[in-house]
């Protein structure tokens, strides 16, 4: 097969389908090619991006990858021209089925994942492919019981610590803009196979070729339910409303972990014996992260990044990166960063095009909030994390918890600075130091109470003073990104886990048959990298039994 990149399509042109855009794609790589469009078939969309370096002229660049008559040929004659090259397909090489009969004891338990997030459910999903028939235990509820329970949180602000924006089937991914792009190099096909998952459990065909690909909470419901169903189908099996208190690990191994669920109306406390535990407890699971340290399970301290969320008119943001406020295109992302003089990093986290500011909280007295959108992002606001990173200078990196116990302490501060509610101000008036009093040129887009105070003072002076910088500095990339009356919430902790779980090169902790797992065990960021890592981690369980 060949590769052709850096194909070109006015986006005024846009085809009004799949069919008719492959049909103008394939007489386009005919021309170039200097061939018929007989001669090339079986013609795929490897990826598709948009390019605004001309704007408002707007472009759609494409990847290809097709089968052509005499691609040596061709490949020689084109041998200078980088667009074209041989293309080579990334396949998921699936584990064999795998028996665990007459294995011995050591392999006579089913594996156990504890979390429904995106690393738990894939874990669970290739184990189950493998024949291994895994459980899942889940403190928090079902994808659809969940929805409900976070809509009441929302309208009523009384929280349920175990079904929230962050606990629950899908993890904290599914109340999120269900962002799917990664950072990670990936030649083994594991981002293909997730995506191809995905697409088969409901998402939207586009997200295999788009360069942001995205879902949206209202699709990753969906995609979430349909995924435990083929999990169930494969011999899985899920236990939800079920929390790991703790583990049996004599002499250094795991025996078992004992599990609290309601039975008949009352919580009790049984053991479930095991000798395979996948850890996908999420970032936020933070009774489960002091349990483990009590058992001396190996952690450390892991910097990460604390800071508000920003809301821009989502018209704004189109049209300092399109050239135009509204179009055909959907609605412009941007990603922004830069390094202050004291070497602290600050940047754009969790961008939300068209969407909504959420009061993600899962503990009582704390409030900590995030961003969402929906698959149409159809709200009026851009939103996005403005994040400083910290480390040894907020908290004790020699003391594992130090972290956790930092983004609880600032959690404590905003759910005070908002009485319960979201704490909002305008950026103009935190530059002088002032009470917002009322919304400027354009009103909050939130999911949750929200109120109106003064942020000045939360954050220490040193961050303070380099949030001001690097808004200053952002302001010269996208134009209007420092204007007076965007709107700040406080306080985005949860960016990624306060702690790392360590595992070696078998993706073992020192505890032989613990399997640290996804961005809660600090090996992942995001939905895409999260799945990708319970991918690996059920490899590695998969390889145990060969």
């Amino acid at each position: 097969m060949i590769r052709l990149t850096q194909l070109h399509l006015s986006v005024s042109q846009k085809p009004s389908g799949r069919k008719e855009e492959r049909r103008i794609l394939q007489k386009k790589a005919a021309s170039l090619l200097g061939i018929s469009e007989d001669m090339i078939s079986h013609l795929q969309i490897l990826r598709r991006s948009v390019d605004a370096r001309k704007k408002p002229q707007l472009f759609y660049t494409y990847s290809l990858a097709f089968s052509c008559k005499r691609e040596k040929e061709l490949l020689r004659r084109h041998a200078n021209d980088k667009r074209i090259t041989a293309y080579l397909p990334e396949i998921y090489a699936l584990p064999e089925r795998i028996d665990r009969q007459g294995r011995g004891d050591s392999f006579k338990n089913r594996p156990v994942i504890v979390g429904s997030g995106p690393a738990g459910m894939f874990a669970a999903y290739l184990l189950a492919m493998s024949g291994l028939d895994p459980l899942v235990i889940e403190r928090g509820k079902t994808v659809d019981e969940r929805l409900l329970d976070v809509e009441n949180f929302w309208k009523t602000g009384r929280l349920d610590p175990s079904s929230n924006v962050q606990f629950g089937e899908g993890g904290a991914g599914t109340f999120s803009d269900g962002k799917l792009n990664t950072q990670i190099r990936d030649r083994m096909g594991r981002n293909r196979f997730v995506l191809k998952t995905l697409v088969a459990c409901g998402a939207p065909e586009e997200i295999l070729i788009d360069a942001r690909p995205h879902i949206g909470t209202d699709i990753l419901v969906t995609v979430m339910r349909n995924l435990r169903q083929k999990i169930i189908v494969l011999g899985g099996s899920f236990l939800f409303q079920t929390q790991m208190t703790r583990l049996a690990i004599p002499e250094g191994k795991v025996k078992g972990l004992y599990i609290r669920r309601k039975s008949s109306g009352k919580e009790q406390e049984e053991f479930l014996p095991c000798d395979r535990l996948v850890l996908a407890i999420g970032h936020s699971a933070r009774d489960t992260f002091e349990s483990l340290y009590s058992e001396q399970v190996p952690m450390e301290a892991k910097p990460f990044a604390l800071g508000f969320r920003i809301e821009h008119p989502q018209k704004e943001i189109n049209f300092s990166q399109y050239g135009q406020r509204g179009g055909q295109l959907a609605p412009a992302s941007y990603r922004l960063a830069t390094t202050l003089p004291d070497q602290r990093g600050v940047y754009s986290f969790c961008m939300c095009p068209g969407g909504y500011v959420v009061n993600a909280s899962s503990e009582e007295g704390r409030l900590a909030v995030n961003g969402m959108s929906y698959a149409d992002r159809g709200s009026a606001n851009a939103n996005s994390a403005i994040v400083l990173t910290v480390g040894e200078r907020e908290f004790d990196m020699c003391a594992p918890l130090a972290g956790m116990a930092y983004q609880r302490r600032m959690e404590e501060r905003a759910y005070a600075l908002g009485r319960g509610a979201i704490p909002q101000q305008l950026w103009g008036d935190y530059l002088v130091n002032r009470p917002s009093s009322a919304y400027g040129t354009f009103p909050s887009c939130a999911r949750g109470n929200c109120r109106l105070t003064n942020l000045r003072g939360f954050l220490s002076e040193d961050m303070e003073a380099d949030l001001m910088k690097a808004m200053s500095f952002f302001g010269g990339k996208i134009a209007g990104f420092d204007d007076a009356n965007v709107i700040l919430s406080a306080v985005e902790s949860r960016t990624s886990s306060p702690v790392r779980i360590l595992r070696g090169e078998n993706f073992q902790s020192k505890i032989e048959g613990l399997y640290p797992c996804g961005e809660g065990a600090g090996y992942a960021g995001g939905i895409t990298s999260a799945a990708m890592d319970g991918l690996k981690v059920a490899e590695a369980i998969c390889r145990e039994f060969e």
